[in-house]
This record gives C-alpha cells, sequence and structure tokens, in this order.
C-alpha cells in the first residue's frame, strides 16, 4: 500500500460498533493509544475489519484546531 498521507498509524481493531450507514471502529494504536474512525458500514465489510485485526489509521488534514476551556 502506498499512499500521499503521512500519518499513517499501525495499530489493530479494539471494537465494531455498526449503525444503519456508518460503523465507529476504536483502533488501538501501536504504543496503547486509541483513534475512533467513523467508516460506513460497506468499508467495514470490503475491508474484512474484525476485532484483532491489524490496520493503520491513516490521518490527511489540512488544518488542526487547537482550544482551552478557559
Amino acid at each position: 500500500m502506498k499512499i500521499s498521507a503521512r500519518n499513517q498509524l499501525k495499530g489493530s481493531v479494539v471494537s465494531i460498533t455498526r449503525g444503519a450507514v456508518n460503523a465507529d471502529v476504536l483502533i488501538k494504536i501501536d504504543g496503547g493509544a486509541e483513534i475512533v474512525s467513523q467508516i460506513t458500514t460497506d468499508s467495514v465489510d470490503r475491508l474484512s475489519l474484525a476485532i484483532g485485526k491489524s490496520c493503520y489509521a491513516i490521518i490527511k488534514a489540512s488544518s488542526i484546531m487547537v482550544g482551552t476551556q478557559d
């Protein structure tokens, strides 16, 4: 797999919560952090995602906002 996004975080699927159209996929990143990705249920099936399967969280963004609660 070759892609242009530089933020590729390797991990494994911890849980999949399916909805009618989308699913929340919880990924445990190597190192222990967790990240949730919302993708279509069709994508979950096409990628054959399952608990424990190795995967990548790929982040492509033109900006990241920062906020505080002062």
